[in-house]
């Protein structure tokens, strides 16, 4: 078991369920052993995905999770996973006793919140084209395991769009 993981609870998720949905107050912090959960939200009625939780990912909604504000996002399991479940009651009593869980988790949480802002930099400064290149190489599992529209919206594209810079690339 990974560092610090012993204090977790491990639990088995059927794809489909929600570990966090809009109005929900977020107790719990996750890592995904195995697995994919999206993090989304709709607005308007369109679902933006901000980020997909793979192996190996900690993860939760994370500013809710910090203010104890109810969240307005969902975190829904993509595929059958496992994942090590810690509330936030527990994480703070293991860090009131060990200073190096403590920094564990902290880094665990700062690693997180680069990974949005590294997210919302690439959709700001990359072209679309670039954005699905740069996912291709770096999370190229992703196109075998979570639907084409969902990758689309984390893009922050259209089905359509992903699909022309496909056929385009394709053709190359």
């Amino acid at each position: 078991m990974e560092f610090g993981l012993q204090f977790y609870k491990k639990e088995t998720l059927k794809k489909g369920k929600f570990l966090v949905q809009p109005g929900q107050y977020i107790r719990d912090f996750y890592f995904m052993k195995k697995g994919c959960v999206t993090f989304y939200t709709i607005e308007e009625g369109i679902t933006r995905v901000m980020e997909f939780y793979t192996d190996g990912s900690f993860f939760t909604d994370l500013y809710p999770y910090i203010e104890e504000i109810p969240s307005e996002s969902y975190l829904k399991v993509t595929e059958d996973s496992i994942v090590y479940v810690i509330s936030k009651s527990d994480a703070l009593k293991v860090f009131d006793h060990s200073h190096a869980l403590e920094r564990f988790g902290r880094l665990s949480m700062q690693k997180a919140f680069i990974n949005n802002f590294q997210r919302i930099n690439r959709i700001k400064n990359l072209s679309n084209q670039e954005r699905y290149l740069q996912l291709l190489e770096k999370r190229p599992s992703l196109f075998q395991r979570v639907p084409q529209y969902l990758i689309a919206s984390y893009l922050g594209l259209t089905p359509v769009g992903l699909s022309k810079i496909r056929k385009r690339l394709s053709k190359q």
